[in-house]
């Protein structure tokens, strides 16, 4: 109840209630006389009994904990009403049952002064002895007050949150099991992206000005940004650095609809439009047609390309843990979900095995290309091929999905796993098979599919004369990709066979024009 004449208030301790009522407070001054009433009463109210010092004292011996002078004032912290959702045995420092979350202008370079601060206010809770890896009681403290002092910077379940520290320290029967805690333990801080600060806990999506239009205006891409509350690693997946290719750009919406903040360990960044210009344009190209896939890491003072690759290789490539690319086939040819990845580098070769039923296909990658770009930078970073250009394919999006879903649990960044089914082959040769005639190609064998030396791959029908040309497998291996029906020229390459090489000690990189013809 709250008057002109007199404020009344009502502490609420574990059993009965305890009102007070001061006439005619009503200031600052009043609240200031409410608070210290309310902190001496439910000291008073909290006072161990014997009993639960001899409980306390049997339970700690019984632990291997032995604390021969016992502090009956030492032990009141523990005594007191727990935060919302923290059981009772791993009861907080602080009496209030009312939590409230760091603002977050006082989360940034906080932590460090939140432990040094809970070090001097609960030296039961402190290590003062030096660990053996000669941490001092600046830095480790109790599991108690790192779950709190998590709760209190994140506002994350507290039960999450202890179940973390069980995973990291195992647990004791004893509530004052040493942990170390520094500045980044579970804990994320700001991220700085194109001069934006972006809080833990927060998911943003912020603007990316690359270049400008004929007419001088600002070309300003979305970029997306999950950043988690627990600290891990960063992700970052692109799409459509060729303008045409879809089905990217519907991968990445559908991962991040998928994503909840609160789960997620570390950072997802997401560019699902590179290529914006060439995008408004429905082109693999810019609007100077180049392709902006040849021209990484870029020169801030070259090209348009080369500007756009700059920013965008100096401003997020080079925040991140590990890149995936997202493509298509070009040029009318499509291909099936697969990797491609340099695998003479240890880092890409742990990277793909996240993916799951992935077929996988080595290349280093032509210079120039973003991955290629991106691993000499020494971030881990790989292609995922999926579908063709200018369409939207369902099983193609549905595949890259679980993959990167599955990736994120492999990287330790997402609890939940989407499997993709019995693992893929992996290639470390493909080879392109090219028409000989001209004419109208008809294919008779699917994406996907084995193939033997012989096998009968499609036909070319010359559309004046009915003359027909067969065209046949020469190698044993796997359809990776294939051209869709359509007039095609002698030499146009139409499909693509993965060879599995029974020696990989030297591995071809299929360099040369044939690189050049697909997506990539």
């Amino acid at each position: 109840m709250d008057h002109q004449s007199g404020h009344t208030g009502c502490i609420r301790q574990r059993r009965t209630p305890t009102c007070f009522s001061v006439p005619g407070i009503t200031s600052a001054v009043g609240l200031r006389v409410i608070l210290v009433l309310s902190i001496g009463m439910l000291i008073s109210c909290t006072e161990p009994s014997s009993s639960t010092i001899a409980a306390k004292q049997q339970a700690n011996s019984e632990s291997g904990l032995s604390r021969q002078n016992y502090n009956p004032e030492q032990d009141t912290q523990s005594s007191k009403p727990a935060a919302p959702g923290i059981p009772d045995q791993i009861a907080p420092m602080h009496s209030s049952n009312t939590f409230e979350a760091t603002p977050p202008s006082e989360k940034a370079g906080s932590i460090d002064n939140r432990i040094a601060q809970s070090n001097a206010q609960e030296p039961s809770a402190v290590t003062n002895q030096p660990g053996s890896d000669g941490t001092t009681s600046q830095d480790v403290i109790n599991k108690s007050a790192a779950i709190e002092l998590v709760f209190l910077n994140t506002g994350r379940d507290t039960e999450e949150i202890q179940s973390d520290l069980d995973i990291k320290y195992p647990p004791n029967q004893n509530e004052f099991t040493a942990v170390k805690v520094s500045s980044d333990m579970d804990i994320e801080i700001d991220l700085e992206l194109f001069g934006q600060l972006i809080p833990p806990g927060t998911y943003r999506q912020i603007d990316w000005t690359a270049s400008q239009s004929y007419e001088g205006s600002n070309v300003t891409t979305p970029i997306l940004v999950m950043h988690g509350n627990k600290a891990g690693k960063t992700l970052c997946l692109t799409a459509a650095v060729h303008g045409d290719e879809l089905n990217g750009i519907e991968i990445i919406r559908r991962v991040f609809s998928k994503l909840k903040v609160r789960k997620l360990s570390g950072t997802v960044i997401g560019v699902p439009i590179v290529n914006l210009q060439a995008f408004r344009e429905t082109s693999r190209y810019l609007p100077d047609r180049r392709d902006l896939n040849r021209f990484f890491p870029g020169n801030p003072k070259g090209s348009s390309a080369s500007r756009i690759a700059s920013s965008l290789f100096n401003g997020v490539i080079r925040q991140c843990d590990a890149l995936v690319d997202l493509h298509t086939g070009s040029f009318r040819r499509t291909n099936m979900p697969q990797l491609r990845a340099d695998l003479n580098n240890p880092q890409v070769v742990e990277l793909t095995r996240g993916f799951g039923a992935t077929v996988i296909l080595h290349s280093d990658g032509g210079l120039g290309t973003l991955r290629r770009a991106t691993t000499d930078a020494g971030i881990p970073a790989v292609t995922l091929e999926a579908g063709e250009s200018m369409r939207l394919q369902e099983d193609a999006v549905a595949h890259g999905v679980k993959g990167i879903q599955s990736l994120l649990y492999t990287m330790g960044m997402y609890p939940k796993r989407s499997l993709l089914g019995p693992p893929k082959p992996t290639f470390y040769h493909a080879k392109w098979v090219r028409a000989d005639q001209s004419g109208i190609l008809f294919s008779q064998i699917k994406l996907g599919r084995k193939v033997k030396i012989g096998d009968l791959l499609g036909t070319i029908t010359d559309p004046i004369n009915n003359q027909q040309s067969k065209i046949r497998s020469p190698y044993n291996g796997l359809v990776l990709g294939m051209a869709l029906n359509q007039l095609v020229m002698p030499g146009y390459a139409t499909y693509r066979i993965g060879i599995q090489a029974e020696n990989t000690d030297t591995l071809d990189t299929d360099s040369g024009p044939d690189e050049f013809e697909d997506s990539e």
